[in-house]
Parts: C-alpha cells; sequence; structure tokens
C-alpha cells in the first residue's frame, strides 16, 4: 500500500506493471480496488505502469481535514498526484464519478493528458437515476447528527441500487461503503448531481473514449450519445450485458476496448 502527503490530506494509491504511466479513477462510494483486473491486464499485456488512486474520503485516502468532496477538488488531486509523482503527462481513465472527474481534469490541465476515457459517466448530472438524485439532497448534517442512522440508509441505497449486479459487485460495494465517509458520500454526489460539463466537451483536444453498459441502472446510458455528440471523433463502445461495472461485468471486451485505445487504435463499435 502506498500513499502520498498532499496539503489536504493523505492520498492512497495502488501501482502496477512497469513501463508507460496511466492513472485509472474510481466511482462513487468505490475505491482503486474496481480496477485491480484492469490494472493487471494492462500492466501484463500493454506494457504501462498503472496507478490507481483513492479520492479523498474513499477507500483508504484521508478523510479528516479534506477539501470539500467536489468534483473540482477530486480535480486538483489528480493534478497534486502527478505533480509529486513526477508524472507530467498520461492518459487518465475514470468509471463514473471518475470518468466526469477525468473530463473536468482534460478541460482544466489539458497539457497534462494524453488521452481521456469515461466508463460509465455522467457527463450531465441529471443522467443519474432516481435514488442517486435523492441522495445528492442536502444529507449532511442528518450524517454528522445521527451517524447510525444515516449508515443505514446508505447501505441501504447500496443494496437497493445493486439488487441486479452479480455478487461480485455488491460484496465491492458494500466493502467500500464502510471506507467512505458520510460527508464525502453525500457532498459528493451532491455536486456530481449539479455537474453539467456538456457545453464544455467541445474545448477538449486529447482523443476521447467512452465504454458504457447499456443495461446500466446508475447513469442513463445515453451519455453515450452526449459524448459522441458534442466530440465528433470520440471512440464509444456500447457493452450489450453491462451494467454499470463493464470492467467487471464483460471484462475481456472492456480491457481489449481499453487496451486499443491506449495504442492508438479505435476500439470496436459494439453498440446495440
Amino acid at each position: 500500500m502506498s500513499s502520498i502527503v498532499t496539503s489536504q490530506g493523505i492520498v492512497h494509491y495502488e501501482a502496477y506493471g512497469r513501463g508507460r504511466p496511466v492513472i485509472l479513477l474510481h466511482g462513487w462510494i468505490n475505491s482503486w480496488g474496481v480496477w485491480q483486473d484492469v490494472m493487471i491486464d494492462l500492466a501484463e499485456n500493454g506494457r504501462y505502469k498503472v496507478y490507481a488512486l483513492d479520492f479523498w474520503g474513499f477507500g483508504e485516502s484521508g478523510k479528516q481535514n479534506t477539501p470539500p468532496f467536489k468534483v473540482e477538488s477530486y480535480v486538483q488531486m489528480v493534478d497534486q498526484f502527478m505533480e509529486i509523482l513526477g508524472i507530467e503527462r498520461a492518459p487518465v481513465l475514470g468509471h463514473s464519478m471518475g470518468g466526469t472527474v477525468a473530463l473536468d481534469f482534460a478541460l482544466k490541465y489539458p497539457h497534462r493528458i494524453t488521452k481521456v476515457g469515461v466508463v460509465g459517466s455522467p457527463i450531465q448530472g441529471r443522467s443519474l437515476n432516481f435514488f442517486l438524485r435523492l441522495a445528492a439532497l442536502n444529507w449532511v448534517q442528518l450524517a454528522q447528527s445521527v451517524p447510525s442512522v444515516t449508515r443505514l440508509i446508505v447501505t441501504t441505497l447500496v443494496r437497493i441500487n445493486t439488487a441486479g449486479d452479480n455478487e461480485r459487485v455488491r460484496k465491492m460495494l458494500l466493502h467500500d461503503v464502510d471506507k467512505t465517509s458520510m460527508e464525502s458520500f453525500f457532498r459528493s454526489i451532491g455536486d456530481l448531481r449539479h455537474t453539467d460539463l456538456s457545453e464544455q466537451l467541445g474545448q477538449l483536444t486529447a482523443p476521447v473514449l467512452g465504454v458504457y453498459g447499456q443495461h446500466d441502472n446508475i447513469v442513463n446510458p445515453k451519455q453515450i450519445d452526449v459524448l459522441s455528440q458534442m466530440v465528433p471523433g470520440s471512440n464509444v463502445v456500447m457493452l450489450a450485458q453491462s451494467r454499470h461495472f463493464p470492467m467487471l461485468d464483460e471484462p475481456d471486451l472492456f480491457n481489449a476496448a481499453v487496451r486499443q485505445f491506449l495504442a492508438g487504435d479505435a476500439p470496436p463499435a459494439n453498440r446495440v
């Protein structure tokens, strides 16, 4: 387990492989572990050194004296991470909220980005499902005053949203929610709900990959159309048997698409 110290808290990360750097960002109530199989695949089949980090408030990263758990603060976190580790430029890919952060990072720090990828990510916050929009309400005061009740609400929310997922996904999220601070849980989803990057996407200069699951119940998979319309020439892949975690639902197709994108080849269109 590795970590760096920033002015706004400890950042935990894992790294695997040797070669060109690639940075992976996890989603809401998740941690670096969602990328574990992808890291192994990229390191062993693509000759990359793959970094996956935990956002402040999630996983093993700092949960005290941290910034306000917003997309913008996580963008700053990625910049600090690259600066401290001496990574000048790299592809940055993110899942769910992590993809929103990756896109915003590419817009604010284009000199840091060689390629950017999103996986099941909300480009427009209104694409989140009903229960996540409900969680985006200001529950922070309740979280601070009655933590046990809030934890029960959060766990119930996770169970509802993963009812149709495989056992591995359910166990992963229930494990990760126990490592998530309630403040970061509510503040990050509240900010994500009001984020809309669609009108800025035309400013992107780096190649863009979008991978969505056709049966995603967390983020409306039609966000792939927003990406393809606003970024002409973007590489988009719809995985027909996937929900919100295509890297776990269809790992072979997902890994192949990512490898081809990073290598400079357009992933095969797999839209239905």
